[in-house]
């Protein structure tokens, strides 16, 4: 997949896309019917597929002082695009002069002139241009003035569950992480690179591997059930996860540290893609590190438990299919 930070210059072999069109935060199931329809669309009109998303996020933009709470990395989010079929990624620059344009100009300068599209598909909430004036029907209106195909999409499940970004957040924030998994098709996962912590977790026979959180959402801190995988390569290793800033230790910096179970290496500098999977507990202050020894102990049993479970029910669906 090959990725343009801008509309401007797009050399012609990318030209002429099928786009799917939106933020594309975590790339959810939602997402993933917008980037069907404009693989239908790829397809049926011989043309290449693209995604196009906008950076930063609109309301990052109008509201610079507010936490990013990114769902997934944006090279967590190429790779996933890159996973479905895409063949080009336009990264939109969100400045001062793309909030300014109205509904039009967007349209003429951006998709038109710009990425020369002939096909783009959104979700049906999407809106556009200054002040959010534009929306799906002022698009297929453009779509027929242009002449670029338009598919409105909708982001709703099974049950009326809608597939947003948003719902996903909440749910995390809830510590819901099975709910974040059903709207993401997948469990929510945070991947970054291994940091020093303050070595505690050694000293009592369970040594984790800390990640900082950046500007991923902050789930509801606690313990959960998880997996991780290291360096994107290979199966992805049981273990148990605190979120929060370990206030046993008088932590400050809010953290996800992971016990990997049965796992012996030096995992310092290595990047780890972390799962959530199941929610344990709450984050608490215990006594001291004994109290809190024998807390991990109860912990590491509950998830080694849930997690083996769900192992059991993944190879009875294997064996059934």
């Amino acid at each position: 997949m090959q990725i343009f930070d801008q509309y401007t210059n797009i050399p012609k072999m990318a030209r002429g896309a099928a786009i799917a069109m939106g933020n594309f935060d975590g790339v959810h199931r939602g997402h993933q019917l917008v980037i069907k329809s404009a693989a239908k669309a790829a397809q049926k009109l011989n043309a290449p597929l693209g995604v196009a998303v906008f950076k930063p996020h609109p309301r990052q933009f109008f509201q610079p002082g507010v936490a990013p709470e990114h769902v997934q990395s944006d090279a967590a989010r190429a790779k996933t695009l890159e996973a479905l079929g895409v063949e080009f990624l336009f990264v939109l620059p969100f400045d001062r002069t793309m909030s300014l344009m109205g509904d039009e100009t967007f349209v003429r300068d951006v998709l038109v002139k710009g990425l020369g599209i002939a096909h783009v598909s959104v979700g049906a909430d999407f809106h556009y241009g200054r002040d959010r004036v534009g929306d799906t029907a002022s698009l297929a209106r453009f779509g027929k003035t242009y002449d670029f195909g338009v598919d409105i999409v909708g982001l709703e499940g099974e049950a009326e569950e809608k597939f947003s970004s948003s719902a996903i957040r909440a749910a995390l924030k809830a510590g819901e992480p099975e709910k974040a998994a059903r709207i993401l098709g997948r469990p929510w996962t945070m991947e970054g690179l291994v940091i020093r912590g303050q070595q505690r977790g050694r000293t009592i026979g369970v040594p984790t591997a800390n990640l900082s959180m950046n500007d991923y959402v902050r789930p509801r801190f606690g313990v959960y059930a998880g997996r991780a995988r290291i360096d994107g390569r290979g199966a992805a290793l049981p273990g148990v996860i605190n979120v929060g800033v370990r206030p046993t230790v008088d932590g400050a910096e809010e953290r996800l540290e992971i016990f990997l179970f049965d796992f012996a290496g030096d995992l310092y500098g290595r990047t780890l893609e972390v799962s959530l999977e199941h929610f344990i507990r709450d984050e608490k202050k215990f006594s001291g590190l004994e109290a809190l020894k024998v807390q991990i102990a109860e912990d590491i049993e509950t998830a080694r438990t849930g997690l083996e479970q769900d192992s059991e029910v993944n190879r009875e669906v294997d064996r059934t299919a």
